[in-house]
């Protein structure tokens, strides 16, 4: 049974468990996991004990045939005894099932250095970088400087498919595609290895990283099949080392993986849905690492900078903050959000988001690593967006937009694109 809690730490420390997820918001049944746990172990030690009586039984009735003497007195009972393991194992898988359909929607357990808060307006600016430039004239939103250049068509898009879909031409397709190379080229000089993973995936794969059961409304799902449309990279590449071992100095494992990503994102409503910043089909560059436990906050740290370098090179204003415990996505123990400045919203939008799960998601797919000393244990995961590119090209359009319409290109984009100003 893979479970995406560790069951016996949540036994063994039920109050500071119930204290720790009572700061993400909502109520979980813990004390139901705790009771059906014990009833699971109960049923464990009787079918042991009438195993080791079947054995012995199995043994005086092969004594007893040897010896020539009656022995169905003794063959009836093991019967009995054959029909009470068959009731306890089915007992048992219920039990087992009724354990993890409950744990499926506990969320991870928030690291203890993550700020305790409700919503968003809790969370920790951790460091701004650049100042948001001020302009001489009024700047335009990305969707309509966009579409006065030519280089976004939203409402052929809107013809092609329907609403919340955005095609970018000419110059505009052209920078989508150099902020992709550029992004990968970056990660690769830092450490990271390519990945260009499929953008089906199966239902394993997306409950593996906690997307199902808790989101299956926000993702595409293929009809008549198993699959769902990528979410996100970090589905498929996490999913990359599922039920394997991996060696202790092979860690930390780096991944960047550029995919197309496909969400319903139910519910969602506002100025957000304009232009490129929500959008039910988005490319993005994601990056994923597997750590050694004592080391995945460190890896933490060093994730999120990797994402920050990319708008460091851009020269684009933004900031850092650390989610408190209600606003963390349902699968991580603590998340850093980066938000780039948009002048056209007059504040910051996520641009990435790093998260370290700790054995969260390694539980669900079990991925773990082995020490020299040959023990085994499960590996901590982390992602994040390195970065989305719609978003990124939806902050370069609107940061560097000039009075006369046209659009400056940043510097480390020129030789990708061949020209330094979009007209």
């Amino acid at each position: 049974m893979r479970i995406m809690l560790d069951i016996r730490y949540i036994v063994n420390n039920l109050k500071e468990v119930q204290n720790a997820l009572a700061t993400r918001g909502g109520e979980y049944p813990l004390g139901k996991i705790v009771s059906l746990d014990k009833k699971r172990r109960d049923i464990l030690q009787e079918v042991e004990q009438l195993k080791a009586k079947r054995n012995t039984v199995s043994e005086e009735v092969a004594k007893l045939k040897r010896e020539k003497k009656d022995a169905s007195a003794i063959i009836a009972q093991m019967q009995e005894v054959n029909v009470r393991i068959k009731t306890l194992d089915d007992g048992l898988s219920e039990v087992e099932k009724d354990i993890k359909d409950i744990v499926l929607g506990i969320p991870n357990i928030p690291h203890s250095s993550v700020v305790i808060g409700k919503s968003d307006e809790d969370n920790k600016v951790e460091r701004e970088h650049l100042k948001p430039a001020k302009f001489k004239f009024t700047p335009l939103p990305h969707w309509e400087l966009g579409e006065q250049l030519g280089i976004l068509d939203i409402e052929r898009a809107a013809k092609i498919t329907g609403s919340r879909f955005v095609v970018t031409r000419k110059m505009g397709a052209t920078l989508e595609r150099a902020l992709i190379n550029f992004m990968l080229d970056t990660h690769l000089k830092h450490g990271y290895e390519e990945i260009f993973p499929p953008f089906l995936i199966n239902r394993e794969s997306m409950t593996g990283t906690g997307q199902l059961p808790k989101f299956e409304e926000d993702a595409f799902a293929v009809k008549d099949t198993n699959y769902f449309l990528a979410p996100t990279a970090e589905v498929p590449v996490t999913n990359l080392l599922r039920n394997e071992v991996i060696p202790e100095d092979k860690l930390p494992i780096n991944y960047t993986a550029y995919t197309a990503c496909f969400r319903a994102e139910a519910g969602a409503a506002g100025r957000d849905t304009r232009g490129l910043i929500r959008v039910h089909q988005f490319n993005k560059v994601e990056l994923v690492k597997f750590a050694a436990p004592e080391k995945s906050m460190e890896e933490l740290e060093k994730l999120t900078a990797d994402a920050e370098r990319i708008l460091k090179l851009l020269e684009l204003p933004y900031r850092v903050s650390q989610l408190c415990t209600g606003d963390m996505g349902f699968s991580s123990c603590k998340t850093y959000d980066i938000e780039v400045w948009m002048p056209s919203y007059e504040r910051y939008v996520e641009i990435s988001s790093c998260s370290c799960f700790s054995d969260f998601q390694s539980r669900r797919i079990n991925i773990k690593y082995k020490t020299k000393e040959g023990k085994s244990a499960f590996v901590h995961t982390l992602n994040g967006s390195g970065i989305a590119v719609g978003r990124c090209l939806a902050a370069i359009i609107e940061n560097y937009q000039n009075e006369d319409g046209s659009i400056t290109v940043p510097k480390v984009l020129v030789p990708y694109v061949g020209t330094n100003i979009i007209k």
